[in-house]
């Protein structure tokens, strides 16, 4: 065993899975999280340093020290970890204990290229459990309590991730899965399902085939969606809330780090509270790689604090986001980042403007009459970019009404946007739905 390397167990003590005691970590004085954030980074950077070879290799081409770790501000010394760091990792060469100490193995959801492979020790796996508690009592889900899981569980990190918070929580938790929509609609009705956990794509989709069959979400016991896995914006917030007349909640996180359960919303609904006793963040410019100050925009940058079997330092995550240096009126100490619209890698360059599909969603659901169903698609003609957005409209439109409603979807879009688009108006369930994650974007330039 190299000097200085404990067992593979961090911590002696196990992680609080108890809802009160887990809560309490949201409310440590400032000055109490700087000391635990600091203990494990230093633990954190020597466990990466020691077993992993790429880690070390890389640090000591750079004459990093990870033992002389003084502050939290010494990790902007450190190099970034990108994806692709874990693509030609795949899929243990980033494994930070022997393989017969891994108790999980998940791997990311993406659909191309090497996918990404992410491991849990048994104490990776309680810590996961209790920032999920620490998550689901932050939108005020409790033991009494119906959470229908509609987030998909397999290789995939969000189902399993939100299955065991709920049920540390103490609540009655429906693994339903993702698909089987009538099903779905069928268990909320009849089993008084007071939460739901899903995509927000997946609940449009929901409510609509609802609407279908004669069924009133305002109507059910449902008071409560946790919505994640895909960017939402505020203007979709509002449509969700007001038709099926719950409180709708951003859950954020990612495989690479954990899964879900890395930054939640509150009650107060105004940024997701980073659990910053296990993931350290840090806003970049995502250009120079300087760290801002909070309250700029850049990309979120991440390091794991107590990940034990894949221990990540500075991992880019591509978000867009910034911090938000304002105390929040709920009393959690923790800091919370701006809810994520966009990434880095989703701008869309169209004549020499950059574009970002939220830019566009929020433009169309400013304008009454539309509906949340949307593709946006970008040609090339003449070597020139072309924009066509479909959006669905609101049935029994007249021909006079439409006509306005398509003014003004091109007067919002141009707006919000910057650029002239071709908008065409299309009746309700003309688009395909989703039961996962929404694919709105076709971009056929190169076609």
């Amino acid at each position: 065993m190299p000097k200085g390397l404990g067992p593979t167990s961090m911590e002696n003590s196990s992680e609080p899975l108890n809802p009160e005691l887990a809560e309490k970590l949201d409310f440590l004085p400032q000055q109490q999280l700087v000391t635990v954030q600091l203990e494990r980074l230093r633990k954190m950077a020597l466990r990466a340093y020691q077993r992993v070879d790429s880690i070390r290799c890389k640090w000591d081409a750079l004459g990093l020290d990870p033992s002389q770790i003084r502050e939290l501000a010494d990790l902007s010394n450190y190099p970034f970890v990108c994806k692709q760091d874990l693509r030609d990792g795949y899929p243990y060469g980033l494994l930070a204990c022997p393989l017969e100490d891994v108790n999980r193995i998940h791997a990311s959801s993406g659909t191309t290229g090497q996918p990404i492979v992410v491991a849990y020790t048994h104490r990776d796996l309680a810590v996961w459990s209790s920032v999920m508690v620490r998550t689901l009592r932050c939108y005020g889900i409790r033991s009494e309590d119906i959470v229908q899981n509609a987030y998909g569980y397999g290789l995939f990190t969000g189902g399993l991730g939100v299955h065991y918070g709920a049920e540390h929580v103490g609540a009655t938790v429906v693994p339903t899965s993702g698909g089987n929509t009538d099903r779905q609609i069928q268990v909320m009705q009849e089993f008084g399902v007071t939460a739901i956990c899903c995509t927000p794509s997946y609940f449009l989709h929901l409510m609509d085939r609802a609407q279908q069959i004669g069924i009133d979400f305002k109507q059910l016991s449902l008071k409560t969606g946790v919505f994640g896995a895909e960017p939402w914006t505020e203007a979709m917030r509002k449509r969700i809330e007001g038709s099926a007349d719950i409180r709708a909640f951003d859950i954020y996180g990612l495989s690479e780090i954990v899964g879900p359960g890395v930054a939640a919303e509150c009650e107060e609904q105004n940024g997701l509270h980073v659990f910053e006793d296990h993931f350290f963040p840090e806003i970049i410019d995502p250009e120079s790689g300087t760290v801002l100050p909070d309250g700029e925009e850049g990309e979120l940058v991440l390091t794991t604090l107590s990940k034990e079997a894949m221990p990540l330092i500075r991992y880019r995550t591509g978000d867009i986001t910034k911090l938000l240096p304002e105390p929040c009126s709920c009393g959690r100490t923790l800091r919370k980042i701006q809810r994520i619209h966009r990434r880095s890698d989703d701008m869309l360059i169209v004549r020499g403007v950059n574009v970002y599909p939220a830019q566009i969603e929020a433009a169309l659901l400013s304008v009454e009459g539309t509906l949340p169903h949307y593709q946006i698609e970008l040609t090339r003609k003449d070597d020139l970019d072309q924009v066509a957005v479909h959006v669905e409209v609101e049935a029994g439109l007249s021909d006079d009404h439409s006509n306005q409603t398509h003014t003004a979807v091109m007067q919002a879009m141009k707006s919000g946007v910057g650029i002239r688009v071709e908008v065409q108006l299309l009746k309700p369930q003309t688009l395909p739905r989703s039961e996962g994650k929404a694919n709105r974007v076709f971009d056929r330039r190169s076609e």
